[in-house]
């Protein structure tokens, strides 16, 4: 586990935009405050956080975009771990 990767990653826009996804669809009032509250824990998962070194290692111009990399059952999945239930 890299915390430069783990950094990258959190700060990822695309990957923020699917993790926003995941919250909406977790049935979140508001997605993208949810977002922040979960999207370190998110990055720092050791699946997503190996994909992500990965894709950046090959030369990925959009690790946290890439469906191929970053799946969305890894996204939910770690969301689910970390989100608190919805009201």
């Amino acid at each position: 586990m890299s915390y430069n990767t783990i950094n990258l990653c959190a700060n990822d826009a695309a990957l923020q935009g699917r993790v926003t996804a995941a919250c909406a669809g977790e049935g979140q009032e508001r997605p993208g405050a949810a977002m922040y509250e979960v999207i370190w824990s998110v990055a720092a998962a050791s699946d997503i956080e190996a994909a992500y070194a990965s894709a950046i290692a090959a030369g990925n111009p959009n690790p946290g975009g890439d469906e191929a990399v970053i799946t969305d059952g890894m996204i939910l999945s770690a969301v689910q771990a970390h989100l608190p239930p919805a009201p």
